[in-house]
């Protein structure tokens, strides 16, 4: 399969193409040496008891072994990222309805903290995990500003319909707590959601930035180390959980 640009996955994911079967599940890809290890995504999966839906990925190094390095300051800020995107509505867990793409992510981003709510590393201050992995619901949108054709939607606090543990930034973000598990070669997180049995999905791991002159598009996806499905079709589906 010929590589494609980050636009060109970036129109794919907004244009809502899929190219699913009734038998595509889960989501497999072959190793890429090219790839740093631990960003290389050979496989990906997602259920739901109707209550939960846990979502996985698989790489081929130590999963959450790399992280960005910190530049001192929130403006140029660089993020790395787990994401699933998904065809859930951003309504399903109190973004907008139709805003943009729904997606589930698990970033780290040493420069700053956007889980206030939350003493992720236990030390007594809620306002200095952002180095660790935490999990966030997103809004993606296309924009043309963004090196990757994507970014986290740019919206105003207090006027744009947000979650209640949204952490208060101009952006389509929500910090709802779930604890990420990072262990060997997997990635795995456990979300409060309904309504996600036959939904489909992607994964991807990437990177982004907080824009320099902290304007907008204020948060881009700059790129991506590796899209599971190599061309984001998202054609994976949420299954049931078997009893």
């Amino acid at each position: 399969m010929p590589k494609l640009s980050t636009r060109t996955l970036a129109f794919i994911l907004l244009q809502g193409t899929l190219s699913t079967s009734a038998f595509a599940h889960d989501i497999h890809s072959k190793p890429d040496a090219a790839v740093p290890p631990a960003f290389d995504v050979t496989s990906a999966s997602a259920s739901t008891d109707g209550r939960l839906a846990t979502f996985a990925m698989e790489v081929s190094g130590d999963a959450g072994s790399l992280k960005p390095q910190k530049v001192g300051k929130l403006a140029g800020a660089k993020v790395d990222a787990y994401v699933w995107p998904t065809k859930l509505d951003p309504a399903t867990v109190g973004f907008a309805k139709g805003s943009g793409i729904l997606a589930l992510a698990i970033t780290a981003h040493p420069d700053f903290d956007d889980t206030p709510l939350f003493d992720e590393n236990g030390d007594g201050d809620p306002t200095n995990d952002g180095a660790g992995w935490h999990s966030h619901w997103v809004v993606l949108a296309s924009d043309k500003g963004c090196a990757g054709g994507l970014k986290v939607l740019d919206i105003s606090p207090g006027q744009d319909l947000l979650p209640a543990t949204a952490p208060g930034l101009p952006l389509a973000l929500d910090s709802p707590g779930m604890s990420p598990v990072l262990k060997g070669q997997t990635v795995r997180i456990t979300v409060p959601v309904k309504g996600a049995e036959n939904v489909n999905f992607d994964a991807v791991a990437a990177h982004l930035q907080v824009n320099e002159a902290g304007k907008a598009p204020l948060l881009c996806v700059t790129g991506t180390y590796k899209v599971a499905s190599g061309n984001l079709t998202l054609p994976g589906i949420i299954t049931r959980e078997k009893k």
